[in-house]
């Protein structure tokens, strides 16, 4: 492909920010390098590429960087879009809505989900798993309303909404293994589509193992909770 010319992917395995870059180049058939960061410390690359956030992932095309997550899967779709399935709906409205809800799940649901990975014991841990169930709710009602049978958001394929959702996926599947709650047992639209997401071989060559992101979430914690550094004057 004339546009694939040099793809550099600046990313942490365990990242979801930087598994839906992944996925995204995956479903267009995109090769690409892979530069992995090291937890607690980061690259040049990656500071000089992204010297306002200093956050993966970053996409370097032909030598040009873009930031920030869902950026990078709209960049993705625009320029190999002759390769592979649409991810942004082509209906405006469509892609107005997936838009929509790709920013709840940022916005409002994330952050509840980080309380689970913050918690400093088992029940504080317990109790933000619920309260991030609690605000999946309205993406069941919403695939119920919108996707009308189909597997995915995406409808046949997974979409834009699909891979902002199921990047988390797997750190979904560690919080279950750290609470022991189900957070689709009382969604079956989700549940249903969870299925269909994980089974997915570009999903499947990109996921990283669940204790692996077990064993990231406990590091967080340890970083999230350990006391500031002390102030020099």
């Amino acid at each position: 492909m004339a546009a694939e010319r040099e793809v550099k992917l600046v990313g942490f395995s365990v990242s979801p920010f930087v598994i839906r870059a992944k996925i995204a180049l995956g479903l267009k058939g995109v090769e690409y390098e892979n530069f992995e960061e090291t937890f607690g410390s980061k690259s040049e690359l990656l500071l000089k590429s992204n010297p306002v956030y200093k956050k993966v992932p970053v996409l370097i095309h032909n030598g040009k960087p873009i930031c920030e997550s869902l950026i990078i899967v709209q960049y993705i779709d625009d320029v190999w879009s002759g390769a592979g399935p649409s991810i942004v709906p082509s209906d405006p409205f469509d892609a107005a809505m997936a838009r929509f809800w790709s920013h709840y799940v940022d916005d409002k649901w994330f952050p509840s989900y980080l309380e689970v990975v913050k918690g400093e014991t088992r029940e504080a841990k317990i109790d933000a798993a619920r309260e991030a169930i609690a605000r999946l709710q309205p993406l069941e009602e919403a695939f119920e309303k919108q996707i009308k049978g189909k597997n995915f958001f995406g409808g046949e394929t997974i979409g834009f909404l699909d891979i902002a959702l199921g990047s988390y996926l797997v750190w979904i599947k560690a919080a279950e293994k750290i609470t022991g709650l189900e957070f689709f047992d009382k969604f079956p639209n989700l549940s249903a589509w969870a299925e269909c997401f994980w089974a997915d071989d570009v999903v499947k060559a990109v996921m990283p193992e669940v204790d692996a992101v077990v064993d990231f979430a406990n590091k967080l914690q340890a970083k999230f909770n350990s006391p500031p550094p002390p102030t020099t004057n």
